[in-house]
């Protein structure tokens, strides 16, 4: 709770970020309430961006690594028939290079897949652990241990190229471990947004806002398809440093709430009434209640807040078809011939980026659309149901053309991640701060951390499968990936028709409202 009381307000400045009390003294006076959000907001963005950044790098070097020069398979569907009709057309793939050990032998690919579900099982575990955490310890601290921690092992990564390493179980433990620093960054940034951000229009903000993820992914593909020229290991370096240098940056100038940093009671309410003549945009998340006095949402009590299982649960299969395409894009396009021809690997990680530029419209129409008819598991089904014929069309005519390629591919994006998005964002924050919890802000980071820490246990899944299906069919991968987005639109359809009937009782209730006669009295 913000006070005017002197002792307690040196203690709550004394407790602002370092950087934050630089600026301040340069200025000679305190920052205001939406200086504090806009710090807020273009902290968390780069911040959760460099994390996608070194997260897109792996799937950028695959093709590097395991070049697979003779034996692909160029399978694709007949166009006039749904089911799966292979051809076994054998590719004349030319240029490749000789492959890194042990990625370079027969078995390679099922070894690139078996690192990426280390890796990811490792992350959803660590998110649960995370969250839980994440609503007990200051969330500033966390955030920067975890990227300081990434960047220190995706660059471990990077280092075998020079020190000639070539042993599985080194690659194997590096991603693990740099998988549980990952996992910190999610519930972190969500619950220090969730913190600072209003409730009205939250799917439209966190629509925007969410643009981090294609934005990290579409920055780690080009840092990562660039620096190959120079040698693969640059391309997990470079980004490891990034993240480092941008943890320092979050201790430095991130605020994680109005009440640790004492935001003055005048600021807050000037806020807040400019919040009301913009339909509360700016009005803060979560009650200003003394969080000494909230008791952390347990485990298993997060996971009873109506509308957590089911959405945890569309989140495992949409994140298993995202992260299918975010690990394993770049090595189809580049196994897979475009009119005629095939992408070099630096080419097609850059190409890959239109799949989240995609992603980036996808996931603020998915967050405006919820805002505005009010429902947003009808909003995310919607788009896991168009998501299927979607990935169809790229998979049967994609290869026609690189104009077919590129919109087909762009479509996808937008389709594949926009429930990805919503739920992740505006869904978790709902469920958060649910009305069953009484006002209690201490379970947002819980609730988030449940919600995609499940989903990330499908996001494993999926590069798994796809490691081992891939070498006999990339259409067997798309008809695995259309399948999982069918069960995820189906996982919602509870809530969906729910809230079609609170809509339809409240558009009866209106009607019986109206006035018989057209002619009312003046």
């Amino acid at each position: 709770m913000v006070t005017t009381d002197p002792q307690t307000r040196e203690t709550q400045i004394a407790k602002r970020p370092l950087g934050i009390r630089i600026i301040e003294r340069i200025k000679g006076s305190e920052l205001s309430f939406k200086s504090y959000q806009a710090i807020v907001l273009i902290t968390t963005f780069f911040a959760y961006a460099s994390y996608h950044a070194t997260r897109k790098t792996t799937s950028i070097v695959k093709s590097v690594l395991d070049p697979k020069t003779t034996s692909l398979t160029s399978t694709h569907y007949y166009s006039n028939s749904f089911f799966l009709t292979l051809t076994g057309n054998k590719s004349n793939k030319p240029g490749l290079n000789d492959g890194w050990a042990p990625f370079d032998s027969s078995n390679g690919t099922a070894m690139l897949g078996n690192i990426d579900v280390a890796f990811l099982a490792i992350y959803a575990f660590g998110m649960y652990f995370a969250g839980h955490l994440g609503d007990r310890v200051n969330l500033k601290n966390l955030l920067t241990i975890g990227m300081v921690g990434t960047g220190i092992f995706t660059a471990f990564f990077g280092t075998a190229y020079w020190l000639d390493i070539h042993n599985f179980y080194y690659f194997l433990g590096v991603q693990m471990i740099a998988g549980l620093f990952q996992a910190t960054g999610w519930p972190s940034v969500v619950a220090v947004v969730g913190n600072w951000f209003g409730k009205s229009k939250r799917g439209l903000i966190m629509g925007i806002w969410n643009a981090h993820t294609s934005v990290g992914n579409i920055t780690g593909s080009l840092i990562a398809s660039y620096l190959l020229r120079f040698g693969w290991g640059w391309s997990f370096v470079v980004p490891g440093l990034i993240i480092a240098l941008f943890g320092l940056l979050v201790f430095l100038f991130l605020p994680v709430s109005p009440v640790l940093v004492g935001v003055r009671e005048e600021e807050e309410r000037e806020s807040e009434s400019f919040g009301e003549k913009n339909n509360g945009v700016l009005e803060p998340l979560l009650e200003r209640g003394e969080s000494s006095e909230e008791k952390p949402v347990g485990f298993m009590e997060a996971w009873r807040i109506p509308g957590v299982a089911p959405f945890a649960l569309c989140l495992f299969f949409s994140k298993l078809v995202a992260y299918t395409f975010l690990y394993w894009l770049p090595f189809y396009i580049s196994h897979t011939a475009i009119n005629g021809e095939y992408l070099s690997d630096s080419t097609a990680g850059t190409l890959s980026t239109i799949f989240d530029l995609g992603g980036v419209l996808g996931g603020i129409l998915a967050g405006h659309i919820s805002d505005k008819i009010n429902a947003r598991a009808l909003t995310a089904a919607t788009f896991t149901y168009l998501a299927i014929p979607s990935l169809y069309f790229y998979r049967s005519y994609g290869g026609l053309s690189l104009t077919h390629n590129v919109l087909l591919m762009f479509l996808t994006g937008m389709l594949v991640n926009g429930p990805y998005a919503l739920i992740t964002t505006a869904v978790s924050t709902d469920l958060g701060t649910h009305k069953s919890l009484n006002g209690n802000s201490r379970a947002l980071a819980t609730v988030t951390a449940i919600i995609d820490g499940t989903g990330s246990v499908g996001a494993a899944v999926g590069p798994l499968v796809t490691g081992y299906v891939s070498a006999k069919s990339w259409s067997a991968v798309f008809t695995m990936l259309m399948s999982a987005a069918l069960i995820a639109g189906l996982l919602l359809s509870r809530l969906v028709i729910a809230e079609i009937s609170t809509k339809i009782e409240a558009r009866r209730k209106n009607l019986s409202d109206l006035p018989v006669s057209g002619m009312v009295e003046p």
